[in-house]
């Protein structure tokens, strides 16, 4: 049954629901949680397994002392914002922290009044919901292929890729030695290690790499970890080496929008063409279209 007939048959049977009593199988269509087993799968319950397990490695920020840089740029946006990493904690337990005190989602805009507006939360993780919407609806079947997550930081790229895919090698690479030991520490406990690699280094120097791979992932990668001069450095070094026809890339914001805050006059139409991605998909309760929209996904020309 494809999606039509399925739709079809559905509204088929609401037809025959008594109008007093449509309003009911509605509202349990959109909150039962049968319905919400059936978006449910082991390698979902296997990613909050982790998810957990690098919660107690980490600060609730989820940031460490040595992303100083990273930390200073956030603190110079425009609006307040807090890092709350996407993988680590969906909309529940941001609700369970708040409540405990732990977190805010507000900020004060007049100090010692009760005057608050909301805070901006920046990720540099996909969700466990982004990352299942990649794997399973934007990607194609990844059998006999090689992910390269640029900036693999917690590894949740490549842990879902494992659990969500087939392919044959996921390789990350990230500069950041503490985050590249949590990740090890994840590979080994979930055996993880036929197929997953880190590599920990500045993927300015890692030019092979982008030369092998099938896919390759950009989330957040540079903004906020370089400095201008060196994020435009960065993007050169990708736009000439990340060559290989038909490679499929994954950027989070668009190259566009990242390309137009450093000002670089790269001609993206004869790089790259763009892949329109069909957002309008549930994934769960807490799928967010919005979240969904800002991954954008390119083709090698």
């Amino acid at each position: 049954m494809d999606v039509a007939e399925a739709q079809g048959a559905i509204f088929s049977l609401l037809g025959q629901v008594s109008p007093g009593v449509l309003p009911k199988v509605i509202q349990w269509l959109k909150t039962s949680s049968e319905i919400e087993e059936l978006t449910t799968s082991n390698a979902d319950v296997l990613l909050h397994n982790i998810a957990d397990d690098l919660r107690n490695c980490l600060p609730v920020e989820a940031m460490v002392i040595s992303e100083k840089q990273a930390q200073e740029n956030i603190q110079r946006l425009q609006k307040p914002t807090l890092h709350v990493d996407a993988f680590l904690y969906n909309d529940e337990a941001i609700d369970s922290l708040c409540e405990e005190g732990k977190m805010s989602r507000n900020y004060c805009t007049s100090c010692g009044s009760t005057k608050t507006a909301p805070l901006d939360f920046l990720s540099h993780s996909f969700s466990i919901l982004e990352l299942k919407f990649l794997f399973q609806h934007a990607l194609p079947d990844l059998s006999g292929k090689t992910l390269l997550d640029v900036g693999s930081r917690l590894g949740a790229v490549l842990y879902a890729g494992y659990v969500y895919s087939s392919a044959s090698k996921l390789q990350g690479i990230e500069i950041n030695a503490e985050f590249c030991e949590l990740q090890e520490k994840i590979i080994t406990k979930y055996h993880f290690s036929d197929r997953i690699q880190v590599n920990h280094s500045d993927i300015c120097s890692q030019k092979s790499l982008l030369h092998q791979a099938d896919v390759v992932v950009l989330n957040n990668v540079f903004e906020y970890f370089l400095s201008k001069e060196e994020q435009i450095k960065a993007w050169i070094f990708m736009y000439e080496n990340l060559r290989k026809k038909g490679c499929l890339v994954v950027t989070v914001p668009s190259l566009k929008e990242s390309f137009s805050k450093l000002q670089i006059n790269m001609q993206l139409s004869q790089w790259l063409e763009e892949i329109e991605l069909d957002t309008d998909i549930f994934l769960g309760p807490e799928t967010d279209q919005e979240a969904l929209s800002d991954i954008h996904l390119y083709r090698v020309l």
